[in-house]
C-alpha cells in the first residue's frame, strides 16, 4: 500500500526488489502462508508475489488473495486478472475484501446472483480451494457470514487493542463463533497499524521499549488463532518477525491475563 503508516511507494524498482527479497527469505525460513489482494497497489502486490514466487511448486505454499465488493461478473474478472499478475492457474484462498460490510452490502452478496455465488461456482471448478472473507467489524453482518456456513475462513482485526472478537472472561465474540463452525481464522493489524505507539508517544515520549515483539506475541498467545499476518517489507524484517514466531518463551497466558479475582 502507498504511503501506509510512512512514505512507500510499491512501483518503485527499489520497493519492488526489497519485497521479493522478503518473501524470497521467507521462503528461505519456511513461511509458507502469504496474503496478497488486488487493491494492495492497484495489483502491484500480487505482481510482486508472483515474481518472487514463479517456479515455486503449489504444494508448498499456501497463497491467498481478495476481491473487491462487486457484481458476479466483476468477481470473475478479478480473479482471472489475479491469477494473471501472480503466474498462478489455482489460488488457495479467495476472499471478499472487507473494511467495513454493511447489511446492503451483505444482502447483495449472499443474493442468488451476488459475489459468493460466483465464488463458489469458482471454487467448485478448481480454481480456488477456499473461500472467506476479511473484515474489521464485528457488527451482525460478520456472524451472518459465519453462520451461513458458506466461507471457509474469516481473516478479522485482532491485537491488543482491539479485543472485540475474542473476549475469554466472559466468553463470547465472532472468533468463538468461527471456530465453532470449523472455519480458519486468520488475524490482521498483529502490531495495532502504530496505534498503540502512538498512544506510548502521548502518554510517555521519553519511553525507548520496542513493543512489536510483544504485540506480536500477545496474538500468537490466542490459541483460536491459525494465522497471524505480518507486513514484512525487507528480509530483515521477516528475520526478526521469524524470530519472534520461534520464541515460544514470549507467549503469554490470555485467560491468566483477562483474571479478575484471586
Amino acid at each position: 500500500l502507498k504511503n501506509y503508516l510512512h512514505e512507500y511507494d510499491p512501483s518503485s524498482d527499489e520497493s519492488i526488489k526489497s519485497v521479493v527479497e522478503a518473501i524470497e527469505k521467507a521462503l528461505d525460513l519456511g513461511i509458507n502462508y502469504f496474503d496478497t489482494a488486488p487493491g494492495y497497489g492497484n495489483g502491484q502486490s500480487e505482481k510482486m508475489f508472483g515474481i518472487a514466487l514463479e517456479g515455486i511448486e503449489p504444494e508448498n505454499i499456501f497463497l491467498a488473495t481478495k476481491v473487491s465488493f462487486g457484481s458476479y461478473d466483476d468477481v470473475m474478472r478479478s480473479v482471472e486478472s489475479s491469477l494473471k499478475n501472480l503466474h498462478r492457474d489455482r489460488i488457495d484462498l479467495l476472499q471478499i475484501h472487507g473494511d467495513s460490510i454493511t447489511y446492503d452490502m451483505a444482502e447483495a452478496i449472499l443474493s442468488d446472483n451476488g459475489m459468493l455465488k460466483a465464488m463458489e461456482k469458482i471454487k467448485k471448478a478448481g480454481v480456488v480451494k477456499y473461500i472467506g472473507f476479511t473484515s474489521e467489524d464485528n457488527n451482525d453482518v460478520i456472524y451472518r457470514f459465519i453462520k451461513s456456513g458458506r466461507f471457509d475462513s474469516i481473516q478479522m482485526c485482532y491485537n491488543l487493542l482491539f479485543q472485540h472478537p475474542y473476549e475469554p472472561s466472559r466468553p463470547f465474540g465472532s472468533m468463538y463463533e468461527a471456530e465453532k463452525m470449523k472455519m480458519g481464522i486468520a488475524t490482521m493489524r498483529a502490531p495495532t497499524s502504530g496505534t498503540f505507539q502512538r498512544w506510548i508517544q502521548m502518554v510517555n515520549p521519553e519511553n525507548t521499549f520496542d513493543y512489536n515483539r510483544a504485540l506480536i506475541q500477545f496474538v500468537l498467545s490466542n490459541p483460536l488463532v491459525d494465522v497471524a499476518l505480518i507486513g514484512m517489507r525487507s528480509a530483515k524484517r521477516v528475520e526478526e518477525n521469524v524470530a519472534i514466531c520461534e520464541d515460544l518463551n514470549g507467549r503469554i497466558d490470555i485467560s491468566k491475563m483477562h483474571t479478575r479475582y484471586v
